[in-house]
């Protein structure tokens, strides 16, 4: 997004509620698609939301929206506190025939632009370095080598919980601290949230690819978790398995409790074990 021109703002602009015409017509022509980055100048303000006059637009009605949530990555109050009636902006497509049928648009996409660049440089199944910013319960923000930073959040990298280990684990600081360097694989990066999903254990080895387990073995492990209908058995250093508590034969489990039990299905595809006792 341009840098607003700091004048005091003459909105006299319309505040449009909606086109007056479809403006599918001239979208039709122009065939956006999402990603796709175009300019235009702002028509107006409906509520929180900017209205944009794109490449091919008739006066006075535009066909693209810029929700308020998608305007910039500053705390503002209004959208006419840092856009003026005619200034251009940029912005990315999000999509194509909205609500009200016009494009739906984020200018925080690409407000910032070294950031901006940095995220369309990325590719599903890249592999890149950094160093934990900081360890959350919801996941884990990464700074990537060479990022240019982000403006709200700890890292331009983030890995959801379900993707930092095979492994079985309560909190993500059991798996990495602050500080610590890492590698790892892309999976999407996100120009809107300026941001990119990234996994740790897509650069380990399946615990499932490994597995010399099949049904009738018998083994002996540790119960890992208590659950209302059954326990988790550790068959191995990665992999747990489930005896329902039908099995269970009216047995009570507890955790770190080694039990002996026999394996009676495994599902590869579903990444599941079942498991009954051996006794």
């Amino acid at each position: 997004m341009t840098e607003p021109t700091m004048t005091e703002p003459t909105m006299t602009g319309p505040t449009m509620t909606g086109p007056t015409s479809d403006p599918l017509e001239c979208l039709r022509e122009r065939l956006v698609a999402p990603g796709e980055l175009v300019t235009g100048a702002v028509a107006g303000f409906d509520g929180g939301d900017v209205l944009v006059l794109l490449a091919g637009d008739a006066p006075g009605l535009p066909s693209g929206r810029v929700p308020r949530h998608e305007l910039t990555w500053r705390d503002v109050q209004d959208p006419s506190d840092v856009l003026t009636v005619g200034q251009r902006i940029r912005a990315e497509v999000t999509m194509r025939g909205g609500y009200d049928g016009r494009t739906l648009l984020s200018a925080r996409a690409c407000e910032d632009e070294a950031l901006y660049g940095f995220l369309r440089g990325l590719g599903r199944g890249d592999v890149v370095a950094g160093t934990v910013s900081s360890v959350h319960r919801f996941g884990v923000f990464v700074r990537i080598d060479g990022e240019p930073g982000h403006p709200v959040y700890a890292g331009t990298g983030f890995i959801n919980v379900p993707e930092l280990s095979w492994s079985r684990f309560e909190d993500p600081a059991e798996v990495v601290v602050p500080g610590q360097r890492i590698r790892v694989e892309v999976l999407a990066p996100d120009t809107r949230r300026g941001q990119v999903a990234l996994s740790l254990k897509a650069l380990q080895d399946d615990p499932w690819d490994e597995l010399a387990v099949t049904a009738g073995d018998v083994l002996a492990g540790p119960v890992t978790k208590v659950i209302p209908f059954g326990a988790f058995v550790r068959v191995n250093e990665f992999v747990e398995g489930l005896v329902h508590s039908d099995e269970l034969g009216g047995r009570s489990a507890e955790e770190r409790q080694e039990l002996r039990v026999r394996v009676l299905e495994v599902d590869r595809a579903g990444r599941r074990i079942r498991l009954g006792l051996a006794d």
